[in-house]
């Protein structure tokens, strides 16, 4: 039986190994190239190193400090939420054929890899309405951003309009993609919690390439896609959606309400929190803006025999495009977490996916009501999904820090990105107790009081 070690340090013996096959007499001389004035002189100011089994004791202490979702329940949502994962999303994307998967350069060694790509996209445009899905991108955020380069590339125009109901990281990121790529972004203010349609219909110019809008947008609430698409159609702009993917098996796909290109995050479906990432994004167009979808995309075929295969159909690499023709730098994609997807959805099926975005609806709901029965106002005038706004006598701050104390993680300060520090943002998914439901409201109904 053999020992496991996490970290295996160079012995004297494999560093003379080394040494002696480089042809250098000692490890200073690597550095010879480095100008002297500029190294680093004596040991570096570190405490020493504890051995392992102290060294192990030290961080779970470390961790132990840490409060999270397992311990308490959490009402924090804004953009990464706490939903039902199955426990086989686990055991398989912990495969060693997945987990160290890397892009299949060879389909025809890497079949089992590229299949569950393709299941993925089919899930995406089944969820979305859409004719072509990509293999996934980085996240949300990055492909709403890719999503406007497509719009400004397709339609030789340079602005963008984008809601201020969308994330607003996702429009810091989109302003900063915008100004490399060269075009302008306007925000679009709000009535009450929605998009204000008469701004829109004012802001629209024969030079708007696209108008971007979140559905359910960043407060929770449902957009009306239908209307929006219709302002964006009149001067001949795209709409693109950033959607919730689990809130679309209860909304009307974005593709049936006249949506060009549908982008959103999958990490309500089978990806853990963890601390705010790694997620992975998805990127759906029509069928129009196939070829000029950044990321590859994976497609099905048979081989000489008739037997079904897969094959990279899509694959724009930037060492395939001239620079100054290509839309976008992206030539990757976020593998093992569109397998955790895709493996999800797979669990889930589609009456269980349904299943699972009403739980998050009716509980929400009934938080909403249970926070106005006890004299709270909440501010959504809209249809909302898994998240709302409560109006608070108090700062947001002060109630999660007395939230906390009660052993509960609160909701977003929407006074970090919207200035309105009374204004919290509280997300309900399905993993959401009633009970928990309840001592929130009771410990915030004290909080106001001032009983606690």
């Amino acid at each position: 039986m053999t020992a496991t070690f996490r970290y295996l340090p160079d012995t004297e013996k494999d560093q003379k190994e080394m040494l002696s096959l480089l042809n250098v007499h000692s490890i200073d001389d690597l550095f010879e190239d480095i100008p002297v004035d500029i190294r680093l002189e004596g040991e570096l100011n570190i405490p020493k190193a504890d051995p392992e089994p102290i060294l192990l004791k030290k961080m779970s202490q470390l961790a132990g400090k840490n409060k999270h979702a397992n311990h308490y329940p959490i009402f924090l949502g804004a953009g990464t939420y706490d939903h039902y994962i199955p426990s086989v999303v686990n055991h398989m994307i912990s495969r060693s054929e997945f987990y160290t998967a890397y892009t299949p350069y060879q389909p025809e060694i890497s079949q089992g890899e590229l299949q569950a790509i393709f299941e993925f996209q089919t899930m995406v445009c089944e969820l979305t309405g859409m004719d072509v899905a990509n293999s996934s991108m980085y996240d949300g955020f990055t492909s709403l951003a890719e999503a406007a380069s497509l719009a400004v590339a397709s339609t030789r125009r340079s602005k963008v309009l984008v809601s201020k109901g969308v994330h607003p990281e996702s429009r810091s990121i989109l302003n900063t993609v915008a100004r490399g790529q060269g075009y302008s972004v306007e925000e679009v203010n709000l009535a009450a919690e929605t998009t204000d349609l008469e701004r829109l219909q004012e802001q629209m110019e024969k030079d708007t390439a696209a108008v971007i809008v979140q559905y359910p947008n960043f407060f929770g609430s449902i957009e009306d896609i239908k209307e929006i698409k219709k302002i964006a159609a009149e001067k001949g702009a795209l709409l693109v959606v950033s959607a919730n993917p689990l809130a679309l098996a209860l909304l009307q796909a974005p593709g049936k309400l006249g949506a060009d290109i549908v982008i959103g995050d999958m990490q309500p479906l089978g990806i853990p929190m963890a601390f705010g990432g790694p997620h992975c994004g998805y990127f759906a167009v029509n069928k129009k803006f196939m070829r000029k979808v950044p990321g590859r995309i994976v497609g099905q075929t048979s081989d000489e025999q008739g037997k079904r295969g897969f094959v990279l159909t899509l694959q724009a690499r930037e060492q395939h495009i001239r620079r100054d023709k290509a839309s976008s730098n992206i030539c990757s994609n976020q593998a093992l977490n569109a397998l955790a997807s895709a493996v999800c959805m797979s669990a889930l099926g589609k009456q269980g996916i349904r299943h699972m975005a009403q739980l998050n609806l009716e509980k929400a709901n009934y938080m909403a009501k249970l926070l106005e029965e006890k004299g709270f106002s909440v501010v959504n005038k809209s249809a909302f999904f898994n998240e709302f706004i409560v109006e608070l006598p108090i700062s947001v701050k002060e109630a999660n820090a007395a939230l906390f104390d009660a052993g509960i993680i609160g909701g977003y300060d929407l006074g970090t990105d919207y200035g309105s520090y009374n204004h919290m943002l509280v997300a309900v998914t399905d993993q959401r107790t009633k009970e928990e439901i309840d001592q929130f409201a009771e410990v915030l109904e004290a909080v106001v009081n001032g009983r606690v």
